[in-house]
């Protein structure tokens, strides 16, 4: 099995999963708030840090009308212009630099989605160790294609995609260079309800475009998540915010710490008790099997006494002959005299 690697990070089936924080706008337009969730996602393990590189004027023009204004009453983000929002939620440039020194001085891999090509031209000076595309821009193959030429790994989350565009979108990516590619199963709906986020997509992506999968998930708390990682997921992109009570444009489906930590933890777990097919007792259990139920003498006999079913049980521990055997036994004679709480064995009958 093929292993990717980032920044060190070994990355695959063989290796525990690979969550990364999510940053977004949870910042709420100040450094000192994007620094702490830098440091509070290491503290809670967290093996990344992402964020996003735009600027309004690069993701839409102004305009509060028609199409660039969010009507939809069931979106957290209505009555806002499309310019307005992404101005709130955006990280300025000149932070992505401390952010990625505090996240490295911490032992976080700190790394970026980009919108556009001066997105992408900016994060290589900065050294980034691999790239995400965001679920809206998994069709925009000029984007895709640049930034697979840098040669690094690719995240593309994978939402509102069909198999079609997704097989436009991998095939772009591995002919414009990307040798190492993580698909992310995504459903863009925020928040995103379990029945909705259908996760038996992920071992069918691995299978259809021989890579790396994972899910980007927008539930709430981790079972999703931990499901996942069941099918084969060995990527975990959760959004993350110190707490949802203080608002910003991604709060309210964002983790907080302790439900990171868990994700961390019990995302591991899950994987490890993945395991392989096995039957039988396994080393650490083969002390237990003296404790299955067997075969025991439960009353004092003499010889010659005749075994019943009141004087021959099925009870713990297991030192005895199994039970599959009192059937045959019952009726025939003891050859010695036995004490109570004797185990059966065959040399016991003549």
């Amino acid at each position: 099995m093929k292993t990717i690697q980032i920044a060190g990070r070994d990355i695959g089936l063989n290796h525990s999963p690979f969550v990364i924080a999510e940053m977004s706008g949870n910042h709420n337009q100040s450094l000192e708030r994007a620094l702490e969730i830098v440091e509070v996602a290491a503290k809670s393990g967290a093996h990344a840090l992402k964020i996003q590189t735009y600027t309004p004027d690069t993701m839409t023009i102004d305009l509060d009308e028609r199409e660039f204004h969010i009507s939809d009453p069931n979106s957290l983000w209505s009555g806002n212009s499309l310019y307005k929002l992404y101005g709130e939620a955006y990280t300025p440039w000149e932070w992505h630099k401390p952010i990625f020194e505090r996240a490295r001085d911490l032992g976080v891999i700190p790394f970026s989605t980009p919108f556009d090509d001066s997105a992408v031209d900016f994060l290589e000076t900065l050294d980034v160790p691999c790239y995400k595309i965001a679920s809206f821009e998994n069709t925009d193959l000029p984007l895709i294609r640049r930034v697979a030429a840098t040669g690094k790994p690719l995240i593309i989350s994978t939402g509102m995609a069909t198999v079609a565009e997704l097989d436009e979108t991998v095939r772009a990516a591995r002919e414009a260079g990307c040798k190492d590619l993580i698909l992310l199963k995504c459903t863009s709906t925020y928040p995103s309800t379990p029945e909705n986020t259908n996760i038996l997509t992920i071992p069918h992506l691995r299978e259809l475009f021989d890579c790396e999968v994972g899910l980007s998930d927008h539930t709430m708390g981790v079972g999703v998540s931990l499901g996942s990682v069941a099918l084969g997921a060995t990527v975990i992109e959760k959004h993350f915010t110190l707490k949802r009570a203080d608002g910003g444009v991604d709060s309210a489906f964002s983790m907080e710490p302790e439900e990171l930590s868990m994700l961390v933890c019990e995302s591991k777990n899950t994987w490890q008790a993945l395991g392989k097919v096995s039957y039988g007792p396994t080393e650490k259990e083969k002390q237990s099997l003296a404790y299955r139920r067997s075969l025991y003498i439960v009353k004092d006999l003499k010889s010659g006494d005749v075994l019943t079913t009141e004087n021959l049980r099925a009870i713990r521990p297991g030192l005895g002959l199994p039970p599959k055997f009192h059937q045959e036994l019952l009726g025939r004679r003891i050859s010695k005299d036995v004490k109570i709480g004797t185990a059966m064995s065959w040399d016991l009958i003549g």
